[in-house]
């Protein structure tokens, strides 16, 4: 038999291209990222690279904030009769916008070609963009589904709660961009929450001071992290690579050159630990915020403990 002509990319592309004819992969499945796909068939990171643009290129992937690339959605068939559009579904669509193609791209304009009407039809829902996005940080505040169990122990509280926060911040990672923490919104659905974190720190005997700053403190630690999640949107679109194809074609080869390791010995020492375990290094942004979480209320325990001690002033 004669062997095959076409580059390598080519044949994995047309590979991948038949798993998903073939429903291996549906719509919404990741694809195999590119470490995995140098891997399987044993080709260069960059060939592998750029056998997925292949697929980008012929509508058959996407890549996709937080997801990474996976099979494209196939073509839906015609819409129905749109909703009836009131203040929630307003406030949906602009949710969405904001969750698909960041807080920039929300606008009186842009929300208002998703509902079908004129711009000037939203106003007799919000009085301006700024109320709008008042509006819609608080009905996602509304999706926190948490209720406080006063008898149980401080820490198991701030835990449940912090968490909490932290899965309507990653789902929305614009959150923590509609206002800084030096201007903090006194929404209800906000109000509600802190305030059964500012109960659970309360029997801990902080200073009135300190209570709230922990407080503010521990949301700094949700709303950092998430931010990240928001500049990783960004990147994608901006270079059609997630996070994982990113790291292995630019940072991995520029770090593992000799002259940036003789440099930096402790960055070589981990590097040469990463790159013997099979799926490398890979940054969970899950476990840096439950490791973060549990080293700040380490750090809370201690100061309690430590102004249950010093006398009273």
């Amino acid at each position: 038999m004669a062997e095959s002509t076409e580059p390598p990319y080519a044949r994995i592309a047309a590979e991948l291209s038949r798993r998903i004819a073939d429903r291996e992969l549906s719509p919404g499945d990741r694809v195999p990222s590119t470490r995995q796909v140098a891997q399987e068939f044993g080709v260069a990171l960059a060939t592998a690279a750029k056998a997925l643009d292949v697929l980008r290129a012929g509508g058959l992937v996407i890549t996709r904030p937080r997801s990474g690339t996976v099979v494209a959605p196939r073509r839906a068939g015609k819409a129905g009769e749109p909703a009836e559009l009131t203040r929630e579904r307003v406030l949906a669509e602009a949710v969405e916008i904001a969750d698909t193609e960041g807080l920039e791209a929300v606008s009186m304009r842009a929300v208002a070609g998703r509902c079908g009407v004129a711009p000037m039809t939203l106003y007799r829902f919000v009085e301006d963009k700024d109320d709008l996005l008042m509006a819609m940080s608080d009905a996602v505040y509304g999706e926190l589904s948490y209720e406080d169990d006063e008898g149980a122990p401080w820490r198991e509280r701030v835990e449940a709660i912090a968490t909490e926060l932290w899965r309507v911040h990653r789902a929305h990672p614009w959150l923590g961009q509609v206002h800084p923490l030096t201007r903090p919104l006194p929404l209800p659905n906000l109000l509600g929450i802190g305030d059964s974190l500012l109960g659970a720190l309360e029997g801990l005997g902080l200073p009135p001071r300190l209570q709230f700053d922990v407080h503010v403190l521990l949301y700094s630690h949700i709303i950092g992290l998430a931010a990240n999640f928001e500049r990783e949107d960004e990147a994608v679109s901006d270079t059609g690579l997630s996070a994982e194809e990113w790291t292995d074609l630019r940072y991995v080869p520029t770090m593992n050159d000799d002259g940036i390791m003789n440099r930096y010995p402790h960055f070589a020492k981990l590097f040469g630990h990463f790159g013997s375990l099979p799926d490398g290094y890979d940054m969970d942004l899950d476990g840096m915020f439950r490791l973060g979480l549990g080293l700040l209320l380490d750090g809370v325990e201690a100061l309690a403990a430590r102004c249950r001690a010093e006398p009273a002033r």
